[in-house]
């Protein structure tokens, strides 16, 4: 879904090209600019190479400011990018990035979008779920400033892999962009404009019946349901991080937000740290008891715990911490007994 909203959003600019350069084949494409932050998923750069879309920014984040895009860093990057005498034209925020769960301030980054007349696609894939429940909706503040929003429902709302569901406010320009009516397509159907030609709407020719498992999913569990789901979820996070606050040889590396905990061992010196976390990281993985991955914040390791499979429970969060309280005092053992 990356993919093809970048590659829709790269005619958005039509109008301000238009204005500048006249026809649009005269423009210089390889003048487009995208924006995300640095803690986007990889997924977003790659929809820039597929979409023929050379320059992409990474805005930087810091620890302080939860690891989210600020708006005052986008609208630097877009000055600068202007005085270069390049285009600016879509930016992507996180609302819980992979890393570390961050949420970029929708709202603020919103008002950058419209003073620059930008295209915004909300990446929600993991986090979108949890809009379900009233209280999270907070981090979907001013959504109605972003033209499209996409979520993956095979993460958290317990549907098969793979369904996505992407919500635009402006499909004629994903039509405009991926429309194709070769002879042998056409219909009575499709010309009559009473049918919705999902061929239209993305990359590939066909499309799977998705939404098909999804609308079993919401039959079966319901608003009340999935809620319940969301919610369990979180307070088991919840759970394990007061386990992560209770042990002075760890430490929290990020706020803790939905169903994901990033932690590590706590060790003077980032090497020393970072080889310390590798190992807990490999013993416990090698251990067949449990799975854990990992990611770098400020080059620093951190351990992330990951709450969002269907029968997790609080006897499974408890166990999991012993085995990681257990396993961290044999690292540290051995690094003792090596020195």
């Amino acid at each position: 879904e990356r993919t093809q909203n970048t590659c829709a959003n790269s005619k958005l600019s039509d109008s301000r090209i238009e204005e500048d350069y006249g026809e649009e084949e005269n423009f210089p494409a390889h003048l487009l600019v995208a924006y995300t932050s640095d803690q986007a998923h990889s997924a977003v750069q790659k929809a820039c190479m597929v979409a023929g879309i050379e320059q992409w920014r990474k805005v930087p984040t810091t620890k302080e400011n939860g690891y989210a895009m600020q708006a005052e860093d986008l609208e630097q990057a877009i000055e600068e990018d202007l005085k270069e005498g390049r285009v600016p034209f879509f930016v992507c925020a996180t609302v819980g990035t992979t890393s570390s769960c961050a949420v970029d301030p929708l709202e603020s980054l919103g008002i950058i979008l419209h003073k620059y007349g930008l295209y915004g696609h909300v990446d929600a894939a993991y986090a979108g779920s949890a809009m379900v429940c009233p209280e999270f909706r907070i981090h979907y503040k001013g959504i109605d400033r972003w033209q499209s929003l996409a979520s993956n429902c095979h993460k958290w709302m317990l549907t098969n892999f793979d369904c996505t569901a992407m919500w635009t406010q402006d499909s004629k320009s994903i039509l405009d962009a991926l429309s194709l009516m070769p002879e042998f397509l056409r219909n009575k159907a499709s010309e009559s404009g009473n049918v919705r030609d999902y061929k239209d709407w993305q990359i590939p020719l066909g499309r799977r019946f998705r939404s098909l498992k999804l609308w079993f999913v919401m039959r079966s569990f319901g608003l009340s349901g999935l809620r319940t789901h969301i919610r369990k979820h979180v307070a088991l996070a919840e759970l394990f991080e007061s386990y992560v606050r209770a042990d002075e040889r760890f430490e929290i590396a990020a706020e803790t937000r939905f169903g994901l905990v990033c932690f590590r061992l706590c060790a003077d010196g980032a090497e020393i740290t970072n080889h310390l976390n590798k190992q807990l990281l490999e013993a416990l993985n090698s251990s067949g008891e449990m799975f854990l991955t990992h990611t770098v914040l400020d080059g620093l390791w951190v351990l992330r715990v990951a709450i969002g499979a269907t029968k997790t429970e609080e006897k499974h969060i408890k166990k999991s911490w012993q085995l990681i309280s257990e396993t961290a005092g044999k690292v540290l053992e051995e690094r003792c007994s090596d020195t």
